[in-house]
């Protein structure tokens, strides 16, 4: 009876902390289909092996740090990389790996951690097998080579203005350039074929009662492929694992450090041609 108990406990508490672990895992790897690989296989080592559950402060840290053992038992993969950024030679995933490789060791999972995520420093150091100061030295340097990666021409969809000045300013401070913003799913969609964007920032309920994501579907059907970043104050709601859902979603009420992850990330992960580097 009591190893029952124990493990609908364990079943509860993942379950609690699933639709999150899968967050940062298309968030780091730029893809919902091998987010949620990772995110599979480390429900199957935990099965395998409870002790990966029972070793940690919390269940989410317990969760996070086991996925960060089958990630980085995987090789954290970035290496390989042929393309160019920017560059026609390589695949749109070579070009990703091109950037990721140049970057510092853990710096994109401790930031994602933090900025996404919400962990502390110290929550960080378990997850990842450092100290909470070698932590706070990798967030430090996250933030850096982040921001200096990619810019590009980026379109927001948002229907509530202050909001969308706020989003607007902090994209035009990481160097990118702002499109325009839309309120509605039509105006999206005139908007981009007047001036088709890199990237796109959508919040999923608009002032119509239209649907971003309905926006976004029809733009990237005129369009191509362009990474988008959705923002909702519901995120469970879009992070099942059932369906074809976003790589990349940022939480309302957000922080401007989440904006700044979200869009370096999704910018990495781009297929776009026209990115300066």
């Amino acid at each position: 009876m009591t190893e029952t108990v124990g493990q609908t406990s364990i079943a509860d508490a993942i379950g609690r902390e699933l639709p999150y672990l899968r967050r940062y895992a298309r968030a780091l790897t730029g893809s919902q289909e091998t987010g949620d690989t990772y995110a599979a296989a480390t429900l199957e080592a935990i099965l395998e092996d409870r002790s990966l559950f029972e070793q940690s402060t919390s269940p989410k840290i317990a969760l996070f740090k086991a996925f960060n053992g089958i990630w980085v038992s995987s090789g954290a993969p970035v290496e390989g990389a042929k393309g160019e950024p920017g560059g026609s030679s390589g695949s749109a995933e070579d070009r990703a790996q091109w950037r990721l490789a140049g970057l510092t060791k853990n710096t994109r999972e401790v930031l994602l951690l933090h900025a996404i995520e919400g962990l502390t420093t110290e929550q960080i150091g378990e997850v990842i097998g450092v100290s909470g100061n070698e932590a706070r030295e990798l967030l430090d340097i996250a933030r850096s080579e982040m921001s200096k990666a990619v810019a590009g021409r980026i379109m927001v969809i948002e229907d509530e203005a202050i909001i969308a000045m706020d989003i607007m300013a902090i994209v035009e401070q990481m160097g990118h350039t702002v499109t325009g913003n839309a309120r509605t799913r039509d105006a999206a969609v005139e908007l981009a074929r007047k001036d088709p964007p890199d990237m796109i920032l959508a919040d999923i309920q608009l002032a119509d009662k239209s649907s971003g994501i309905d926006a976004v579907a029809h733009i990237l059907k005129e369009h191509g492929d362009v990474p988008v970043v959705f923002i909702t104050a519901f995120p469970e709601r879009l992070l099942t694992g059932e369906r074809p859902e976003p790589a990349f979603l940022i939480t309302k009420p957000y922080s401007e450090e989440q904006v700044l992850s979200a869009v370096s990330q999704a910018m990495f992960f781009s297929s776009t041609e026209t990115l300066l580097t």
